[in-house]
């Protein structure tokens, strides 16, 4: 840096602006005047003529210059006439050369012998006699300010920052002038030509060293404020950096109103670059200073940096204001951190502030928004008390505190306190409560709040709509949802979600008729469907089994444009899989993966559940073992579906095998793991093996199901074992387990095994008596023991009782009814059920006919059995064995007889 920053031109300074500068000529092209006019005494030029003159050396090669000038003047402090320049006449040419710019300040100032002027008609207003004049005026501050205003008027009077910065050191000594100098200061900031700060500085540091002005900052932070007050950011920054180089502090305000403005310009980072700058200068900040911090720290979203600065400041001492608290709970609420921002507003209360109505609201919403609803009742009770009325947005926001709850009556009676205080519910109040009635079920409040909203002439959102929509297809009121999905169409608020809402209820309830009715009027309406929209038809016409209509509109959405996502081929994979298309469901997976939709869990269980319902249980096992390689991971069910595969298949080892490798990889069986096994064991009659693993599972703390129970009894049943299947039937029972109709039918069947038809009946009333109907399984089983034992009276009621349900008998049915009427002899009633059976074109089995050929021809009705061998034929069945050795060989097999 120079040593000497004072000349009389500053054209060799860094200007502010370069877009067009203006260097400080001989000869402007117009005065600049650096402030705005004011009245001139009309005394004034006359004044300073009165001033005795003092001689100063001129030539046509030398020119006293301003350096001359500022080392001179305060040897000539104490003769104020000696300093005077004489005035008159001026010349309004301009001098022969200009100063030398480059000139320094001489170390030592010494005495300069007073020398008189030329005052010839040729001599002008120089530097050196407006800076002497200012400062034998320095006393009196305004005269030298009107000195100042007036000089810089004349035309051909080369103007540099020295002058000004003496001036500003004038002014800035009197509390009557120090708004004239901010003054000053904003009009020369504003100005493109001025020098950069840092000469600025540099200037008046050096003035008033040299002409020994008082040091204090006021000029120095009326210049930094007037940068910023200018909106010159940057010039301000350069401004303050040059000060603090110089060990010059400003006024902690004036720091805190640049501060304020570093803030407003989003330049977080140099405001911790002057809070630093001040901290090493050891300024004590203010309440202020730490206000400007926080709301810094908040803009960057710094919300530890934000309290940390709180902190800081409440540890040093400092002390806050109202403001700085307001500004640090709105910290911690965005945290959010409701212990915080309740425990900043108890220390405001317990200060004798009373918090504005905002920092209440703020805080009660972060209460709610971690679930304190009884620390955001506490906050509500302190706003009242400080008089503060509740407002709509702390009531809504503990109308949802209640509602997320659960307590669904304490927000409709908030609600209702709202209307009777005055305080008017708005869009988002009446949004909540009828969205948390729908999903409480309560569709009538929700709807009497919905009219209400009306009445008060507050328009109804598309969301209101939405909810009510949903609420009432929840409810399984459709007529309820049609009609408001009716005016939201008619309204024109319709939206892309309230068609899909009520297109996927539609399609999961099977209605696909009134779905497709709801597709046409989207489309018609302008609203494109969306991959969801698309999703929900696809699943519904699958659910129905109509696979070409699922894949129309499957193909539909890719001549749309639309991506397939994984919800989308596992819907259609599972739809094939279920009609038994394996293969194309397995292609499906692989043109999934071949456009890099990763499967997803639901995706890996469709495709091993269908798998195993393909009897393709040892494949699904390797397809679990190459998904688990790609990532995913078995749950319960995965397992579950592939011990069922070759539980089903009889593969007891195998099913085993997964059950233990389903523990080993930490996947814990559950209720229905153990009733696959179990149902496994009791089928291959091993029902020791059954027990030990009912046992073992009871032990891991895994109660029974009826469908475990109903395996182990249906097991027993089978092997005869009737005490041992009452005893768990009895325990069913004990454990408070109610069984159902798979349950008592394994029962009646055993008991009609061992012929025990009294039990079976008494059963089949338990059951009736307990709400359960009775099916064609059960009645078969009822009517065969009865016909059996010759109880043909119980048998036709039985009968009648079935045909009288609307239970229409099956191929068994029938075969069990005329089994049991031929083995006692009733072969006219036999016939009337075959003829029965030809009204309804079901055509009797080679069973049938052939127990029918050997009731007559036992009864020796020869010519019957060979007409029912014709008529056999003539139906297109094949006879058997069986056949044959009745009507040839006349054996009639006791096995002829067996249960069918």
């Amino acid at each position: 840096m120079r040593n000497s920053v004072i000349s009389s031109s500053i054209s060799h300074f860094t200007l502010c602006s370069i877009k067009s500068p203006k260097f400080f000529s001989s000869q402007p092209e117009r005065p600049i005047n650096l402030i705005s006019e004011t009245p001139l005494s009309q005394s004034f030029p006359e004044k300073i003529t009165d001033c005795p003159r003092k001689s100063i050396p001129t030539s046509q090669e030398s020119i006293l210059t301003e350096t001359n000038v500022l080392n001179t003047l305060p040897n000539q402090k104490n003769d104020p006439q000696s300093a005077e320049f004489h005035t008159s006449p001026i010349s309004e040419s301009p001098p022969s050369r200009l100063p030398n710019p480059n000139s320094n300040f001489p170390e030592k100032i010494t005495d300069t012998p007073g020398k008189s002027v030329p005052t010839s008609q040729d001599s002008v207003l120089t530097q050196t006699q407006f800076i002497n004049t200012l400062l034998n005026h320095q006393n009196d501050p305004q005269s030298a300010l009107s000195y100042f205003i007036w000089a810089s008027k004349k035309r051909g009077l080369i103007r540099s920052v020295d002058a000004l910065c003496v001036l500003l050191h004038i002014l800035t000594k009197s509390v009557e002038t120090c708004g004239n100098a901010r003054n000053l200061l904003d009009r020369f900031v504003s100005d493109d030509w001025g020098p950069v700060p840092s000469v600025v500085v540099d200037r008046l540091n050096e003035s008033s060293k040299r002409l020994d002005f008082e040091s204090d900052s006021r000029v120095f932070s009326y210049l930094l404020k007037s940068y910023v007050d200018t909106k010159r950011i940057n010039n301000a920054i350069d401004c303050f950096n040059s000060l603090i180089e110089k060990d010059i502090v400003p006024y902690l305000p004036v720091m805190n109103i640049f501060l304020s403005e570093l803030v407003k310009n989003d330049m977080i980072c140099e405001v911790r670059d002057v809070y630093n700058k001040m901290v090493s200068k050891g300024v004590s900040v203010d309440c202020a200073t730490v206000s400007i911090l926080i709301r810094a720290s908040l803009r960057e979203g710094k919300l530890e940096e934000a309290v940390g600065w709180f902190r800081e400041a409440k540890d040093k001492g400092v002390e806050l204001d109202v403001r700085v608290y307001s500004i640090v709970i709105e910290a911690v609420c965005r945290k959010p951190d409701s212990v915080a921002a309740c425990g900043l507003l108890t220390e405001m209360r317990d200060k004798g502030w009373v918090p504005h109505e905002d920092i209440f609201t703020r805080v009660i919403g972060v209460c709610m928004k971690q679930g304190k609803m009884v620390e955001a009742l506490k906050v509500k009770d302190g706003m009242l008390s400080c008089g503060k009325p509740m407002n709509v947005v702390v009531a809504t926001t503990l109308i949802k505190g209640y509602c997320k709850q659960g307590d669904l009556n304490n927000a409709l009676e908030l609600f209702d306190k709202m209307n009777e205080n005055g305080i008017c519910p708005n869009n988002v109040t009446y949004a909540v409560i009828i969205e948390w009635c729908c999903k409480n079920g309560n569709m009538d409040k929700a709807y009497e709040i919905y009219n209400q909203m009306k009445n008060k002439d507050i328009s109804p959102t598309v969301f209101n709509v939405n909810s009510l929509i949903r609420g009432f297809l929840k409810a399984r009121s459709l007529e309820d949802a049609s009609k408001l999905f009716d005016e939201a169409v008619e309204c024109g608020i319709a939206n892309l979600f309230t068609y899909s809402s009520l297109l996927s209820w539609l399609c999961n309830k099977g209605k696909m008729s009134e779905a497709c009715s709801v597709w046409e009027k989207m489309v018609s309406k302008g609203v494109q469907p969306s991959v969801p929209c698309y999703n929900s038809m696809i699943h519904g016409h699958c659910r129905q089994g109509d696979l070409d209509s699922a894949n129309g509109v499957f193909v539909e959405m890719l001549e749309k444009g639309l991506k397939p996502n994984v919800i989308t081929y596992s819907v259609l994979m599972d739809g094939y899989f279920k009609k038994g298309d394996t293969e194309y469901a397995l292609d499906l997976y692989d043109r999934m993966q071949g456009e890099n939709i990763v499967p997803s869990d639901f995706t890996c269980n469709i495709v091993i559940h269908g798998l195993c319902k393909a009897g393709r249980t040892s494949e699904a096992q390797d397809m679990l073992k190459k998904l688990a390689g790609e990532g995913f991971i078995p749950s319960c069910m995965t397992y579950n579906c592939i011990i069922d595969g070759f539980a089903k298949e009889g593969s007891i080892d195998s099913a085993l095998a997964v059950y233990t490798e389903m523990c080993k990889s930490g996947v814990f069986p559950n209720v229905v793991t153990y009733t696959n096994l179990v149902n496994c064991y009791c089928k291959s009659n091993n029902m020791d093996r059954a027990l030990k693993m009912l046992n073992e599972m009871k032990n891991k703390g895994i109660e029974p199901d009826v469908a475990l129970y109903g395996a182990v009894i249906d097991g027993f049943c089978k092997k005869g074992d009737m005490v041992s299947a009452t005893q768990h039937f009895s325990q069913l029972l004990e454990v408070g387990l109610s069984p159902n109709r798979v349950v008592y039918s394994s029962m009646i069947s055993g008991f009609r095994n061992l012929q025990n038809m009294e039990a079976a009946l008494n059963l089949y009333k338990r059951m009736t008596s307990e709400g359960i109907p009775c099916d064609l399984r059960i009645y078969t089983t009822l009517i065969s023991g009865l016909l059996k034992q010759g109880k043909l009276l119980l048998a036709s009621d039985l009968y009648a009782e079935m045909i009288a349900k609307g239970i229409r008998p099956d191929l068994i049915a029938y075969s069990v009814l005329i089994h049991g009427l031929c083995s006692q002899g009733q072969l006219e009633n036999a016939r009337e059920i075959l003829e029965d059976m030809d009204k309804k074109c079901m055509t009797p089995s080679v069973y049938i006919y052939n127990t029918l050929i050997a009731g007559h021809f036992k009864e020796g009705n020869l010519q019957e059995a060979f007409r029912l061998h014709n008529e056999m034929l003539d139906k297109g069945l094949v006879p058997d064995d069986i056949t044959y050795d009745i009507l040839v060989n006349g054996k009639v097999n006791d096995g002829i007889w067996a249960e069918p």
